[in-house]
């Protein structure tokens, strides 16, 4: 049992580290930071006019998609684990590739998940703008999810060539 743990070393830590981050991010954001405004009103400036830390809670998924569907995307994320520990032979997660990869994206879904278990939505708090656009707020179990799908795309391109 051990040896068949080992072997996914690497998808487990990282998505570990992963899920530390954005859980200890969300509550340093939640104990400083009223759920704000967007804007500058009640922000915390990291680079003025450009990023900003705020206190969103989200019911839906990216761009605040299937808002107020905050159970069914439990269950999706949930799904999407099983699917990924089902699959993982079909996935290659024994390469050390794959596991960077799907360790974001787990580390990822999980942290999600969790605050939709606790809180019933998703705390977001980065916030750019670009001008008069401001991009979604999102978080670092966000971040991990494109970062990880984004390397494996890239790695099953590579695979292609």
């Amino acid at each position: 049992m051990r040896k068949r743990i080992l072997a996914y070393r690497w998808l487990l830590l990282i998505a570990a580290i992963v899920v530390v981050l954005d859980q200890v991010s969300k509550a340093w954001i939640v104990a400083r930071l009223p759920i704000g405004p967007y804007g500058e009103a009640g922000a915390i400036p990291v680079v003025r006019g450009f990023l900003y830390l705020i206190h969103v809670d989200n019911t839906g998924a990216a761009w605040s998609l299937f808002t107020g569907r905050s159970l069914l995307l439990a269950v999706l994320a949930a799904a999407t684990l099983g699917a990924i520990f089902i699959w993982r032979h079909a996935l290659g997660l024994r390469a050390a590739g794959a596991q960077v990869s799907f360790g974001l994206l787990c580390g990822g879904i999980v942290g999600n998940l969790a605050d939709r278990l606790r809180h019933g939505h998703v705390i977001d708090f980065i916030d750019f703008h670009f001008g008069r656009y401001i991009y979604p707020t999102f978080n670092i179990a966000d971040c991990g999810i494109c970062v990880g799908v984004g390397l494996y795309l890239l790695q099953s391109l590579r695979k292609t060539n």
